[in-house]
């Protein structure tokens, strides 16, 4: 890895090894039917849930994290997708398992892309729950990060403490959470195997924020870093078309932490207009025309 980007060797000791994450191959479309949406578990309070490609292209990854007091869903999924069943089923079993009768849920978001904000709607009526705004200031208000983009908020489920981290760039509220229970980084699409578009109009926007985030992973152990997709082939530096109807021979959904560090060296080098893309084994850098957020 190329040097400044300050890991530390130790932070990573007590890894789980990435490939041992996930017991089953993710749903990927080269079957001709498929379920609406796919669970895995990282731990009894943790799933990761899995939109299919058959409902959108985008087969987006969201995440859902409990705690004592509250839980939280990561990004509610992309149009055509049936997230709030697979989340009630996840939260009754939970509250089952652990002799409860309710817990309140957030529903927060990687950004506000509508490929994750989607299912929003459906989640409005839920009872006790609360959906975080798309805003940059509705999010900075919530989780009170008081210097936006600059600090990282603390946000406690109940005996799980976790960081969100702004990370502006690829879209104006980009967050990341960071879970020190399981040492994961949840970085949405800012940082997954697949394309990373930059608006050339926030590519300083994004730097910084990787910048940040570099700072922030050489003091925490980050195990895995998850994203919101995979666009990646298993072969290095290999993608999939865009809009894809399948994915066979996927790359592995967790990324190693060192990725971090080469995102951040590469976005160093110049990507000021479209036509700088900048190919990596396991991401591709993708400058895009000025956006308006």
């Amino acid at each position: 890895m190329a040097s400044g980007s300050g890991y530390a060797p130790d932070l990573k000791a007590a890894c789980v090894a990435l490939p041992k994450l996930f017991a089953e191959k993710w749903i990927d479309g080269t079957l001709p039917q498929e379920p609406f949406t796919q669970v895995q578990q990282l731990d009894e309070d943790s799933f990761v849930i899995r939109q299919s490609v058959k409902t959108n292209f985008e087969a987006p990854f969201l995440y859902l994290l409990f705690g004592r007091d509250r839980a939280l869903l990561i990004d509610s999924g992309a149009e055509g997708g049936r997230i709030r069943p697979t989340v009630d089923r996840l939260v009754a079993q939970w509250l089952a398992a652990h002799g409860r009768r309710s817990i309140p849920l957030v529903v927060a978001h990687s950004h506000s892309h509508g490929d994750h904000v989607a299912g929003d709607a459906a989640f409005r009526d839920r009872p006790d729950t609360t959906v975080v705004g798309l805003k940059p200031s509705d999010v900075a208000s919530f989780f009170g990060i008081s210097h936006w983009p600059e600090g990282v908020a603390n946000f406690d489920l109940g005996d799980r403490a976790l960081s969100v981290i702004a990370t502006p760039g690829h879209q104006a509220a980009a967050i990341m959470i960071y879970d020190p229970r399981l040492k994961i980084l949840l970085s949405g699409d800012t940082l997954y195997p697949g394309r990373l578009y930059v608006p050339v109009n926030f590519m300083a926007d994004n730097r910084a924020s990787i910048e940040r985030l570099a700072a922030f992973a050489a003091k925490h152990p980050i195990c895995a870093v998850m994203g919101a997709h995979i666009e990646m082939t298993s072969e290095p530096g290999r993608d999939y078309g865009h809009e894809a109807s399948t994915h066979p021979d996927e790359h592995p959904l967790p990324l190693p932490a060192q990725t971090i560090g080469e995102l951040q060296t590469s976005l160093r080098e110049p990507l000021e207009t479209p036509d700088q893309r900048q190919v990596h084994d396991h991401f591709i850098i993708v400058p895009v025309p000025a956006r308006a957020e």
